[in-house]
């Protein structure tokens, strides 16, 4: 190549090169704020959620980056987060408790608000409705609140002669004592007496078992919570240990070890986020965009977990499941 046509091809690039730095856009930022604890190494369901953003078109780095906030179960500090991610100046915050969707949505100037699997939005007044949420806010539901009740047919399937159950509940989530007062209002139709046990995020929750093993108790069902989920592995433990059949609404509880789950998968309701910030991104409002709930729920039985504990569960219950653990 001769010098004269060096420097040219040298001045055609400098003349380009100013062009393409321009036309790279900057990744918006997506504020996350979780009311559990911070997830440690690998997590399947920050996995999920940035799987449904990439259904969507959105990658990683290129059009998107995570600014997450975790509260650890504390709810005294969510407004204090929330206002971090407003000063990190997110594009929207997404939230998966009604103290951190509350924080969110009071921050002046708004900034759209996206719920992650939550129980009865609207009952918990985060949302005027399904179909038309307002408050700058939308996103998905679960349908725990429904699902709640049907738990107690399970352990009557399972255990014919149950006649006293115990509930987990996390006192400081305000859907909490409306699922455990409908759960206490069926077990009374149904001939079973529901004991509420509170568990917060500073629980012993050795001492905790060591009293729900003095009440005797047939089963015991989780109702479903952020932080709650947090310690699903050590609860499956010790409900083993203690010989209790544990069941919940989340199917998380499942793979840790609960005897049965019923509920929508958690994950995904997680990747279906991806729509929801790619529709605002696009331009739309999340006040008018209808707040999803899941169409399927999912059985899901864990015939490990009944083996240790010396529990028969009926072949026609074995046959009706979504998935089968062994």
């Amino acid at each position: 190549m001769q010098r004269r046509e060096f420097i040219g091809l040298l001045g055609g690039a400098a003349a380009v090169w100013p062009i393409v730095v321009l036309a790279q856009k900057t990744p918006i930022v997506i504020g996350v704020l979780g009311g559990h604890a911070q997830p440690v190494g690998d997590d399947p369901q920050r996995n999920a959620f940035r799987q449904g953003l990439l259904d969507y078109g959105l990658v990683e780095g290129r059009d998107y980056v995570l600014e997450e906030r975790f509260a650890g179960g504390d709810n005294t500090r969510v407004i204090e987060l929330a206002n971090e991610l407003a000063r990190s100046k997110v594009r929207m915050i997404v939230a998966n408790t009604p103290a951190g969707v509350r924080a969110a949505q009071r921050l002046d100037p708004p900034i759209p608000v996206l719920m992650m699997v939550m129980n009865d939005p609207v009952g918990a007044g985060l949302v005027a409705s399904l179909a038309n949420p307002g408050n700058h806010t939308s996103g998905t539901a679960s349908l725990n609140q429904d699902l709640t009740p049907k738990m107690l047919e399970f352990v009557r399937e399972i255990f014919p002669k149950a006649r006293v159950i115990g509930a987990l509940f996390n006192p400081a989530n305000p859907t909490s004592p409306v699922m455990m007062e409908s759960l206490r209002v069926n077990g009374d139709r149904t001939g079973m007496d529901v004991f509420p046990f509170a568990l917060e995020p500073r629980t012993d929750l050795e001492a905790l078992f060591a009293t729900l093993a003095s009440r005797h108790l047939d089963a015991l069902q989780v109702i479903s919570d952020p932080s709650i989920n947090d310690v699903r592995y050590r609860l499956a433990e010790l409900a083993l240990a203690h010989r209790l059949p544990l069941f919940s609404t989340s199917s998380l509880f499942a793979e840790a070890g609960c005897l049965i789950s019923y509920g929508a998968s958690v994950n995904k309701i997680l990747r279906r986020m991806g729509y929801y910030v790619k529709k605002i991104l696009d331009g739309a409002e999340a006040g008018k965009l209808p707040v999803e709930q899941p169409t399927n729920v999912e059985l899901i039985i864990n015939l490990k977990t009944a083996k240790a504990l010396g529990i028969t569960v009926p072949l026609y219950l074995v046959g009706r499941a979504d998935a089968v653990i062994e």
